[in-house]
């Protein structure tokens, strides 16, 4: 293990920050790192919106199921699927945009914003920065489009808290290897048997962290996965003109 590794391994989502702003020159550099991500065929389809003002921080905390480590922390960033940004550079060529009708164009986008997020998160703990990702900003679409001043053929795709951590959070333990990783072909046999050991680890660790109450990981997903999540995704995507015609 490299001093890279051991930051990317020590991940922790954290849920407790000081006001202590964060200094330009490291926000700069953490930003920088994100926008030098690879992109799908150099699309750069992926921008970030900054918000530092409180009473926006606030909102987004509402908007995003009242998480309120949002309004504590003194950074929020605000990953956009910017497909307006393509669409200027293909109206200097003359050339009428027709990708955001597609399936594809939501899969490739949504990669690239990963693809930003994770080297977000690498730069912010290299930094000595916790952080925390913000699904959540899907939950109101709509709001979040009208907050942030997003363009048509742009969308709220995810969100990131950054801050110096207050009280630190236990790192929670992950599924064995054998659930993730697969050699030459998927192996689903693998799958119940670290599933169930899964369940059992994290049983332990809720009663560990003093939360008894903590449910088994195929009890806590299927709370969520047997339902359409956030159910106003498919139409505010329409809306903005992600329309899956293709």
């Amino acid at each position: 293990m490299n001093e890279t590794t051991r930051i990317l391994q020590s991940h922790r989502s954290e849920r407790s920050y000081k006001s202590d702003p964060i200094p330009d020159a490291i926000l700069d550099d953490i930003i920088r790192s994100a926008q030098l991500a690879p992109t799908s065929i150099n699309t750069q389809q992926v921008s970030i919106v900054v918000v530092r003002d409180p009473e926006r921080r606030k909102k987004i905390a509402e908007l995003a199921g009242n998480q309120p480590y949002i309004a504590q922390a003194p950074v929020f960033l605000a990953l956009v699927a910017d497909l307006h940004k393509t669409r200027v550079g293909l109206d200097k060529v003359g050339v009428e945009q027709q990708t955001q009708k597609s399936v594809e164009a939501i899969v490739s986008v949504s990669l690239d914003a990963g693809i930003a997020l994770g080297t977000l998160i690498a730069a912010a703990h290299s930094h000595g920065l916790g952080i925390v990702p913000i699904g959540g900003v899907r939950r109101s679409p709509r709001e979040m489009i009208e907050l942030l001043g997003l363009p048509k053929e742009s969308f709220c795709i995810n969100g990131l808290v950054l801050g110096y951590v207050d009280e630190p959070a236990i790192q929670k333990p992950r599924m064995s290897i054998e659930g993730f990783r697969h050699e030459e072909r998927y192996d689903a046999t693998k799958l119940r048997p670290a599933i169930d050991a899964y369940d059992q680890t994290l049983i332990e660790f809720w009663k560990s962290t003093g939360r008894p109450e903590g449910l088994p990981w195929s009890q806590n997903i299927a709370g969520a996965y047997s339902k359409v999540y956030y159910p106003s995704v498919k139409p505010v995507l329409a809306e903005q003109g992600f329309t899956c015609e293709e």
